[in-house]
């Protein structure tokens, strides 16, 4: 890779590690479903200038569901009802656990056998975070949070349908297509007038984490890492995400001052250790047809 695209990759996933702050600072001052339709909503902006991608409206649809909507909507609902930021950042990264599971579902696709040994590390992390559950946060705020890596991970497969199309374009789009039904849901679940006033009296660090996590953590990061999946292997681009969990955790604990017992922190230091190994494994070649 190009030292410039090795810089942009490392600040997309600095980017995404802040991001999970500054949903929280966000979430203090939003309900969870209308903090997430404006991150999209301001996310989506630039459809007013873009033409929709050639991608069918049930994919379209299906792909924001998963990655977009589900993804973050779990999110959001997990960290506004306790789970430490750090943590859910760790939580979210095993979307490359379920990735490579539901892939051999869907795809048939036979892991390596790096990539299973990958996987049975992570999911011991996992369970040891399970461990955990129950002190400092609900079972059921710990359950909502899973549903987002496992959406994810349906999302991320379902991306590999919607090829050659342009990348800004297209993630411009899948934040309409989540933000449009989020609006309905807000107005059903919060209400217009609880909307309103939430939204008319945020703070100026409300105001700039929600825009931080539309414009920048959304809109920029997202058309960035599309730009070097295009450009490069995704065995070269996607390692860089590793670095999402440290960067979330490090800067709650500043931030929040979050701490974490030893049973906790040794999990979620297994569960990346896990997906290290599943993303910086080789895979194996394909054998050539012989004539």
């Amino acid at each position: 890779m190009k030292l410039a695209d090795i810089f942009l990759a490392t600040l997309v996933a600095v980017i995404w590690g802040l991001g999970f702050v500054a949903s929280r600072l966000a979430l203090d001052e939003l309900p969870p479903t209308l903090m997430t339709m404006m991150r999209f909503a301001i996310a989506a902006a630039p459809c007013l200038f873009l033409r929709k991608p050639d991608v069918s409206w049930p994919l379209l649809i299906a792909i924001s569901s998963t990655l977009f909507l589900g993804q973050f909507l779990a999110q959001a609902f997990g960290i506004a009802h306790g789970v430490p930021v750090g943590l859910a950042s760790v939580i979210v990264q095993s979307q490359a656990l379920f990735t490579v599971a539901l892939a051999v579902i869907a795809f048939g696709e036979v892991p390596t056998r790096m990539q299973v040994i990958g996987i049975s590390i992570a999911a011991i992390g996992l369970l040891m975070i399970c461990g955990t559950v129950g002190y400092d946060f609900s079972v059921g705020a710990f359950a909502v949070l899973m549903i987002s890596p496992v959406v994810f991970a349906i999302g991320n497969l379902l991306l590999r349908r919607a090829r050659d199309v342009p990348m800004f374009d297209l993630f411009a789009w899948l934040c309409l297509a989540a933000a449009v039904p989020l609006l309905a849901l807000t107005l059903i679940t919060d209400g217009p007038s609880a909307a309103a006033h939430a939204l008319l009296n945020m703070s100026l660090i409300g105001v700039v984490s929600i825009l931080t996590i539309g414009a920048v953590s959304t809109s920029i990061a997202y058309w960035l890492w599309g730009r070097l999946l295009r450009d490069y292997t995704a065995a070269q681009v996607v390692p860089f995400a590793l670095l999402v969990p440290f960067v979330g955790a490090a800067a709650s604990s500043i931030v929040f001052g979050e701490r974490f017992g030893p049973l906790r922190l040794a999990g979620m230091i297994v569960v990346v250790a896990g997906i290290a190994i599943m993303l910086l494994s080789k895979r194996p070649q394909a054998v050539p047809n012989i004539a």
